[in-house]
């Protein structure tokens, strides 16, 4: 499938068991390459697995990677810049659908500077009764290791011109198109 600047896709989330566990409404493309998948969204609406659903609080730009375990959220708040980076596998898109598996460790990082890994005991309780692999359990945990390496590097994704600079073109595509 043939994805573009301006498509808009929809995002679904589930758990290694195939739950669904969440569902994003909107996910606006603003960049595909070989080795990752940019979107962003505003104020969209998520359902979870419960039938419960809300509206993000802010502007959030999304990048899915290809190739990596993990996937990110860098939110545009009143307070500044905070990432949501979820250990997933990677992506794929069937049918206008952005599929990916999440694997319950999230790594926070704060306007300051300053990170903290959230949801080891999630992580811990689905690996046992998922049973995760060894070998998925290697990757999870070097994965994490590389998001937080690129974080202390602050290496993309952890630069604020470059997200910006997405921030600027969703606003240019927002102004000159209707979705």
């Amino acid at each position: 499938m043939n994805i573009k600047v301006g498509d808009c896709l929809t995002i679904h989330c589930y758990k290694h068991n195939g739950m669904l566990h969440r569902v994003c409404e909107e996910a606006i493309v603003l960049e595909n390459t070989e080795e990752y998948l940019v979107c962003a969204n505003d104020k969209t609406k998520i359902t979870e697995n419960d039938g419960h659903s809300y509206r993000t609080g802010e502007l959030a730009i999304l990048i899915f990677y290809r190739k990596n375990w993990f996937n990110i959220i860098a939110q545009l708040k009143q307070q500044g810049l905070f990432y949501y980076c979820n250990i997933a596998s990677p992506f794929i898109i069937d049918d206008n659908i952005i599929k990916y598996i999440d694997y319950d460790l999230d790594l926070r990082v704060f306007p300051d500077g300053g990170f903290r890994i959230l949801d080891q005991n999630e992580y811990k309780y689905h690996k046992q009764i998922m049973k995760y692999s060894k070998d998925l359990e290697r990757i999870i945990k070097e994965e994490l290791q590389k998001l937080i390496s690129l974080k202390k590097a602050e290496k993309p994704p952890f630069d604020k011109e470059l997200i910006n600079n997405y921030y600027q073109k969703y606003v240019n595509l927002k102004k000159n198109a209707k979705f």
